[in-house]
């Protein structure tokens, strides 16, 4: 993991798109730069995990510390020859190695499980919005929201049309995916299981590897391993050869 020359105006970028706060222009630019530049790629995911370790208690307890110094790097009192800030990421470095050394049960032990869905989840991209139907405006305007991060408007809007389609696949999908983007696996696993019975449904291998990740959520590794198995998604395959290893 080499964080060192992350940049604010990088991390503060990456930050957006990891918390589903990217407008749709700069979330699209994202979404091809993560396609094209393995190192980008890479250097997110880095992020992400760090972001993720950093939610358990201990570092929680260094966060004011770390914002502190971004402040002070933002905002220095006197001017600065570069945009590297070096520090903030040794010091996230740092602590994220106290937690290892300290034997973390979270990151190291009982929620193994939550540590590979942070590292493999990110929310379905959702479909095109162009909004060409007049009949499909309350779908796609809610399209929007989805990929706006505000899931929760995305969900209700869904919901008002899933009433009178209750067995439409795409409804029950998107609704399923953005429950669990919005962090309610629970809610999202029937959605996606009922989703998953039909294979002729266009996005049944994303339907597969959403409720294998849902499962993993759930602490539920079995299922998780047979819902990937039936996804040819390659995060699918790369997840399973990890929860096989």
């Amino acid at each position: 993991m080499d964080l060192q020359h992350i940049t604010q105006e990088e991390l503060e970028y990456i930050e957006k798109y990891l918390n589903g706060n990217l407008d749709p222009l700069d979330l699209k630019q994202f979404e091809q730069r993560l396609q094209t530049e393995a190192e980008f790629k890479s250097k997110v995911e880095d992020i992400k995990t760090v972001l993720t370790g950093i939610e358990t208690q201990a570092l929680k307890e260094q966060l004011d510390i770390f914002h502190e110094d971004i402040d002070n790097v933002s905002n220095p009192p006197e001017k600065e020859d570069t945009k590297v800030h070096t520090l903030n990421w040794k010091r996230l470095l740092v602590a994220a190695a106290l937690i290892i050394t300290a034997g973390s049960f979270w990151f190291l032990g009982g929620n193994s499980n939550e540590r590979l869905y942070a590292n493999y989840f990110t929310p379905d991209p959702g479909l095109p919005t162009t909004m060409g139907s007049s009949d499909n405006y309350d779908f796609y305007e809610a399209m929007v929201n989805y990929k706006q991060g505000d899931y929760k408007t995305a969900i209700a809007k869904w919901e008002t049309l899933q009433k009178a389609k209750p067995n439409n696949d795409t409804l029950n999908y998107f609704i399923g995916v953005a429950y669990l983007a919005n962090k309610n696996e629970e809610i999202a696993i029937p959605l996606l299981e009922g989703v998953a019975q039909n294979s002729e449904f266009a996005l049944i291998n994303d339907a597969h590897y959403y409720l294998g990740l849902a499962y993993l959520k759930a602490d539920n590794v079995e299922k998780a391993k047979a819902s990937l198995q039936k996804s040819n998604v390659e995060n699918s395959k790369a997840l399973l050869s990890e929860l096989n290893d």
